[in-house]
């Protein structure tokens, strides 16, 4: 029988109407009517006059106050005050983007990296899609980490991937987590493929994010537990679960109940989620009616 990996659990019966698809071979027939739907969809929210939703709020600086003194000089030969230290490299959130943000499709996908219907998703359908449409400026990718409880290792593969994310490897990352899937899936040892997809001092950088994060413990000891969020009672913080939790909040909200989950948005215009794995050919088509209207 096929991994039903888009579920949360053995007790959820639900499945969505992509994956029932995808199990019996007429994804693409099913999906045939999914276009239609969205593009229906689509038309009728330009009618009501949809609006896109709105970006994150920008940050401002209160601007020195007129007038005020500076600081009298102090000589360097009399002072006894130390430097302050300042680390090497601040890193940024992570970046798991493919493509322009410019490009006037987007699509949003929710995936947990020990998922096999993800790792067909991406293999099958993203990866012709990145040196196609997103090559060519039409779409832009968007990774959101959304790791499933029934996953051992999924939570601990969305933390190297955003730690990796930070220093610029993400797109290096995804691939080998992917292509090695059923090896890590089976040891736990996600660090190895993940030093191989990068230089040795780009490692370094990634392994200090992952210093409390619980590196180096015995596989398996983050498993469920650590899908939902805890931090496994050691009371260390892990600098990049903020990350995930923010990715989860986000599918939270659509909803998303099994993986992958992708929303397409046009023009700012958010269309209804799909799941499941949909061919390259029939993605295709659907973008090119978007784009044709």
């Amino acid at each position: 029988m096929a991994h039903r990996s888009g579920e949360l659990g053995a007790n959820q019966s639900r499945r969505s109407a992509a994956e029932a698809a995808a199990g019996t071979g007429n994804v693409d027939r099913f999906l045939r009517v999914w276009v239609f739907a969205l593009v229906a969809g689509f038309s009728a929210s330009m009618t009501a006059g949809a609006q896109p939703p709105t970006g994150p709020a920008q940050s401002s600086t209160a601007p020195a106050t007129p007038g005020a003194k500076s600081a009298a000089p102090v000589n360097p030969q009399t002072s006894t005050a130390k430097p302050i230290a300042r680390p090497a490299q601040v890193l940024g959130t992570p970046v798991k983007t493919y493509g322009s943000s410019s490009a006037p499709i987007t699509m949003e996908v929710f995936t947990d990296y020990e998922c096999p219907t993800c790792k067909r998703l991406f293999e099958e359908t993203l990866r012709p899609m990145i040196s196609d449409y997103v090559a060519a400026g039409k779409v832009y990718l968007v990774h959101h980490d959304f790791p499933l409880p029934m996953h051992k290792y999924g939570y601990e593969a969305a933390r190297w991937l955003n730690a990796s994310a930070r220093v610029g490897q993400f797109q290096n990352v995804e691939a080998a987590l992917y292509d090695h899937q059923e090896s890590w899936a089976a040891d736990g040892d996600i660090g190895k493929y993940v030093a191989g997809a990068m230089s040795p001092t780009e490692f370094k950088k990634v392994e200090t994010q992952m210093r409390g994060c619980g590196f180096g413990a015995p596989a398996g000891v983050k498993s469920a537990s650590f899908a939902l969020g805890s931090q496994s009672g050691s009371g260390d913080a892990c600098a990049v679960d903020s990350y995930i939790e923010a990715d989860r909040a986000l599918g939270n909200q659509i909803p998303v109940t099994g993986t992958p989950t992708y929303v397409i948005s046009y023009k700012g215009h958010r269309l209804p989620a799909g799941s499941g794995v949909v061919s390259w050919p029939i993605l295709k088509q659907f973008f090119d009616s978007l784009l044709s209207q």
